[in-house]
């Protein structure tokens, strides 16, 4: 393909970051952003130095010169926006969750499947230097056999406060969990089992949780978060060698082994946007003609939300 040219669609949070990796990785270029108000989509892109502002979706889907757009809204809308943005014929990179429904995300893939366009979650953890070379050395035991895994995430309940609003698709559970869940997937292959305990408040949101299961490769495993505790941010995967520790797994930098008899040893991959390596892996798919990604697959976008589909109404809305 030749160049990307992004539409922004949202000013949420992390769409700066992304434009500033799809930047710095010159993975494409940024040609216009769209707000629900045109004094918002106009104040961003000129803090942005981006080109087109649009204070309607629908007119920046109808761009003839965009031919990819990203998607970080709230995840509530995540579907319909998508969905319309493929409708459009756009290739389409919808940041985590990619719906809030297993049914929503598998219409997704099929309509892009029809339209022959690129359709990504945009998971960037799985493209994390340091996760991929912890990942090498578990497949090559570093660590011998692994038996456990344990991930912790915390973040303060003011952060984007549409996180703890039901109806656009808040809580922990699908800002946080969806990376925990994935990751698992990633790196053992599929969840055999897997149960939670959420504290709601009164509409239902999980402002805490645990979760806990078993791989079907036997791999036994706790995910918490809470918007409350402050927790140590920290995933640990334990072998019969040794283990491993990944501060804040979800933007990993570093990684620490541990291995019985040797000295710890840190691998580390500073960066200042870690969303760069994301930049650079659609434009790699892009320029192959691809319409998925080989790594944050189709399959791990739909075992991702149909696990979490599982905790959220098979076992919390009976609490």
């Amino acid at each position: 393909m030749g160049n990307l040219n992004y539409g922004i669609l949202s000013t949420s949070s992390i769409a700066p970051r992304f434009i500033a990796a799809v930047r710095e990785m010159n993975a494409g270029n940024i040609v216009a952003l769209s707000s629900r108000t045109k004094e918002k989509a106009e104040e961003k892109a000129k803090e942005w130095g981006i080109p087109k502002a649009y204070g309607c979706h629908e007119e920046l889907l109808k761009d003839p010169e965009i031919n990819i757009v990203y998607i970080s809204s709230v995840n509530s809308e995540h579907f319909c926006q998508a969905k319309a943005a493929l409708e459009h014929g756009k290739n389409v990179v919808c940041e985590k969750p990619c719906t809030m429904k297993l049914d929503e995300t598998k219409e997704l893939f099929k309509i892009a499947r029809e339209k022959k366009l690129f359709l990504m979650e945009a998971e960037k953890m799985l493209f994390l230097p340091t996760l991929i070379e912890v990942k090498k050395c578990i497949e090559d035991g570093k660590l011998g056999k692994i038996y456990m895994a344990d991930m912790s995430h915390s973040f303060s309940s003011s952060y984007n406060s549409w996180m703890f609003d039901a109806v656009l698709g808040g809580g922990p559970l699908y800002s946080s969990g969806i990376y925990a869940v994935q990751l698992l997937l990633w790196l053992f292959g599929d969840i055999k089992k897997i149960s939670g305990e959420g504290c709601t408040f009164s509409d239902g949101i999980a402002w805490q949780y645990i979760l806990s299961g078993t791989t079907e490769s036997g791999v036994l495993f706790t995910a918490k978060n809470s918007t409350k505790g402050i927790l140590d941010n920290t995933a640990r995967i334990f072998g019969e060698k040794g283990w491993v520790e990944i501060p804040e797994y979800w933007k990993a930098r570093k990684a620490i082994f541990h291995i019985e008899g040797s000295d710890d040893e840190i691998i580390e991959f500073p960066r200042k946007y870690e969303l760069v390596y994301e930049a650079e892996h659609i434009k790699k798919c892009m320029d192959a003609g691809l319409i998925t990604s080989p790594v944050v697959t189709e399959e791990i976008s739909v075992k991702g939300i149909e696990i979490l589909n599982k905790i959220i109404f098979d076992e919390w809305k009976k609490m």
